[in-house]
């Protein structure tokens, strides 16, 4: 059996789900709310030291870090998440880590929490994120259609026609955009790529209001 410890807003885990779907792995969603700080409780700790989500349980193995995991189910479970050329893994990781280490990390909820509640009133949650998210995207969009990256372009996904790690790390972003209220038509290659991949089932169902707690 296959067990993610998860919360359903969080991008990291979002990822997860959608890397998932894909290989159309069935699995148990254990939530552990981070609102409410289940992520800081013992039996959270014991499985995750850094006090975060997701967890994953697989194949005997209790992974953490979400790009560690996506690319874990690549190499063990030939998810084809990231190309086979030397070249494509550069530029498909460069483009994932854009988002899942640059961007995300500093509007995950404890990181805007802390500096709208110490800068004296002049940070909001919403500003520093509108700030953050925009400036990721509008770079993440430039890198897309950079020309000395040894990849063409064309294709209806990030890289090429196939499903990669930053349309994983991509479609959890746009989502948090979204809720902000960012407009995305600035950003044709992101909105272009970001439709595509809404017409998949396996990134449908792992949207946030699939799995959002009852009651």
């Amino acid at each position: 059996m296959i067990t993610l410890y998860d919360y359903w807003r969080s991008s990291a885990a979002y990822r997860v789900r959608i890397g998932l779907n894909l290989l159309g792995l069935p699995y148990v969603s254990v939530p552990v709310d981070l609102v409410k700080g289940a992520q800081t409780s013992a039996e959270n700790l014991a499985r995750n030291p850094q006090g975060l989500v997701p967890t994953l349980e697989i194949d005997g193995l209790t992974l953490t870090q979400s790009l560690s995991i996506l690319e874990y189910l690549d190499e063990v479970h030939g998810a084809d998440f990231l190309p086979p050329d030397a070249p494509g893994r550069a530029r498909t990781r460069a483009l994932a880590y854009a988002i899942a280490m640059e961007t995300a990390p500093v509007c995950n909820l404890s990181v805007r929490s802390y500096a709208a509640a110490h800068s004296n009133g002049g940070v909001t949650v919403e500003s520093w994120q509108n700030h953050f998210i925009t400036k990721g995207l509008m770079a993440f969009e430039a890198m897309l259609g950079h020309p000395k990256t040894g990849f063409s372009g064309g294709g209806r996904f990030c890289h090429g026609d196939s499903v990669t790690l930053p349309d994983i790390c991509l479609i959890p972003q746009v989502y948090n955009a979204r809720r902000i209220g960012l407009d995305l038509a600035t950003l044709p290659r992101i909105s272009a790529i970001v439709t595509s991949l809404e017409t998949l089932a396996a990134v449908q169902a792992a949207h946030p209001d699939n799995h959002q707690p009852k009651g």
